[in-house]
């Protein structure tokens, strides 16, 4: 008998993909027997089948993950987005506890081919992204992305180079999650709990205008309804940056309610013609699609601030008839006289709420149009103060922005005592850039969540301006708090910054390392997360990593200097000298 040659090695390129379940052992530990038989049913009834019908071959699977190797990156791609969707559909009947959730990572390389098995950085890098994503989540390299970009209706997320274990070099990573449109978006969050109140998400109007100029208008109109509700005390209202998520798509009032944790949505169109608007809407019970109240709002723009609020009080009536109407007439806002000075505040929005210097410099050209129009209009003031404070802050340290900045948001504060957003704005502004009139800053905070106690963008201006001065426990709270009631978002980064500060000033930094981390994700181009993960690695001992990441901070800062944050009024010292210390160890110009 002839001995055994050696056996076949063969290389090759391939899509790899990871997976292993989320929180297995604790899964075993409390019902061993029943995660192992569930676990037996999902390979056989959804993965499996998957992997076949996208040409997957399974190469070998442990007790709670597996292997698989795909010829097409798109392919790969596409089966794990599909296992996704299929899981939280699983999952919808079972108690959190009781949840099996996989995490996938994808990447695309050379691998070696030996006995059945495959080896080689390619898989290598697979396994380490998928210890990236987030339970129910998709992590890929950037090849995977560039092959599959504009191919699959998913969206993805730049989370910048990452260091991974037992890798020479840093791997650039996306994410592929929660925030993917299209259809297959229904699978990929798990199911928020519902308030112990009634909830609500108002989702973008269409405009039905012909005229895509007029988009603004229709989306000021829901901003407006979002805000007057808002400040009904006995209901949860989601926030404009996570309703807008679905914008474009064809919205499953179904998945809105998982995914936003809401009982109610609010759905409708805005048409406006010449002097007159008219405003559509319908409220749906996002449990079972049922249409609870439909109503149309017929007007001349003169009108436009009562429809909203028709709409508004429409709506609440029927979540809770017993409403007494005092209450709701509590909720109304004063409008500014001009509607020319409201529509170019419209215009700067979504270039104020970018938090950068550039596209402030735009929005400073429509709000100073704005204020001409309606000298004592509040929110123009407090735009323009937070306009101010981005480019003080990331433009220079520059005093006269300093300057301008707090004279408008004491205008603010003066012109919208019944403005929520305007008080939240004039006190994040003053909280920073005047340490001597702090207590100005708390008592903004405190009267904006008086009158709106569903804001969002307070509790997430108040928490990071507390973490700032070291008031850790309540600005934590308030984080959580603002990232519940907003769960998509895009102004999240904020909120996860207060985190990561309030945990670095309590010496946890571990966790200020992982909340800059989200806070960098939720918004790439906002460059403090980066030198505050930074600093926290220096305190865990990841001088190599951190280096990494003062190189993307001067990638998106160019001009970024350690004297920008030790100068800078809106800490104490401590705090400071703190991050300058550390900072410096990673070489950051002074």
């Amino acid at each position: 008998m002839e001995p055994k040659g050696p056996a076949r090695v063969e290389r090759r390129l391939a899509a790899i993909l990871a997976a292993d379940v989320a929180e297995y052992s604790r899964l075993i530990g409390a019902d061993e027997e029943g995660t192992l038989s569930r676990l037996k049913a999902l390979r056989a009834e959804v993965i499996d089948p998957k992997i076949a019908g996208h040409h997957g071959r399974i190469v070998k699977t442990t007790g709670d993950g597996l292997l698989v190797e795909f010829a097409s990156v798109v392919d790969a791609l596409r089966c794990a987005a599909e296992i996704q969707a299929a899981m939280v559909e699983s999952n919808a009947p079972l108690p959190a506890d009781k949840r099996i959730q996989f995490r996938i990572g994808i990447n695309v390389g050379d691998i070696v081919a030996e006995d059945g098995d495959i080896f080689g950085d390619g898989v290598n890098v697979a396994a380490r992204l998928e210890g990236l994503a987030e339970p129910g989540g998709i992590c890929i390299s950037a090849r995977v992305q560039e092959d599959a970009a504009g191919r699959l209706n998913l969206a993805f997320e730049d989370l910048g180079e990452q260091v991974l274990k037992n890798i020479a070099r840093p791997v650039r990573a996306y994410r592929v999650g929660p925030r993917v449109s299209g259809p297959l978006a229904a699978g990929m969050a798990a199911a928020l709990p519902l308030p112990d109140k009634p909830s609500i998400a108002v989702l973008p109007f269409e405009n039905l205008s012909g005229d895509p100029e007029q988009e603004y208008f229709a989306d000021g109109m829901v901003e407006e309804i979002i805000t007057a509700l808002s400040r009904i005390r006995w209901l949860f209202v989601i926030a404009r940056n996570s309703s807008f998520t679905y914008k474009g798509q064809a919205i499953d009032v179904k998945r809105v309610g998982r995914e936003l944790g809401v009982r109610y949505a609010l759905e409708g169109s805005v048409r406006k013609a010449g002097g007159r608007v008219r405003i559509t809407a319908q409220l749906i019970d996002a449990a079972n699609a049922a249409h609870l109240w439909a109503d149309r709002f017929d007007g001349s723009l003169e009108d436009v601030f009562e429809l909203q609020d028709k709409v508004a009080i429409s709506v609440a009536g029927v979540i809770e008839p017993t409403l007494r109407q005092a209450e709701v007439e509590r909720a109304r806002r004063k409008r500014p006289e001009s509607f020319d000075a409201y529509d170019l505040y419209l215009r700067a929005l979504p270039l104020a709420y970018t938090s950068m210097p550039e596209e402030a410099d735009e929005a400073l050209g429509f709000l100073e149009q704005a204020i001409k129009l309606e000298p004592n209009f509040g929110i123009g003031h407090a735009m323009i103060a937070w306009s101010h404070e981005q480019r003080y802050l990331r433009g220079g340290l520059l005093e006269e922005d300093k300057i301008t900045a707090l004279r408008h948001a004491r205008l603010a504060i003066a012109a919208g005592s019944d403005d929520a957003t305007a008080l939240a704005i004039a006190g994040l502004v003053i909280g920073f850039l005047d340490p001597r009139d702090y207590a100005t800053a708390l008592d903004a905070f405190h009267r904006s969540l008086a009158l709106s106690p569903s804001s969002a963008l307070a509790l997430g201006f108040s928490a990071v301006t507390r973490a700032w001065r070291g008031e850790s426990e309540i600005a934590i709270q308030q984080a959580e708090q603002a990232l519940r009631l907003s769960p998509f978002d895009a102004m999240s980064n904020i909120r996860h910054m207060a985190i990561a500060i309030a945990h670095f000033v309590a010496d946890r930094f571990e966790e200020a390392a992982a909340a800059a981390n989200r806070a960098a994700q939720g918004h790439p181009r906002f460059s403090p997360p980066y030198w505050m993960r930074a600093a926290a690695l220096v305190n865990l001992g990841r001088v190599d990593e951190a280096k990494i990441l003062a190189l993307r901070l001067l990638e998106v800062q160019p001009q970024f200097t350690i004297a920008s944050i030790t100068s800078a009024p809106f800490a104490n010292p401590e705090i400071l000298a703190a991050l300058g210390y550390a900072l410096r160890r990673v070489a950051l110009p002074e």
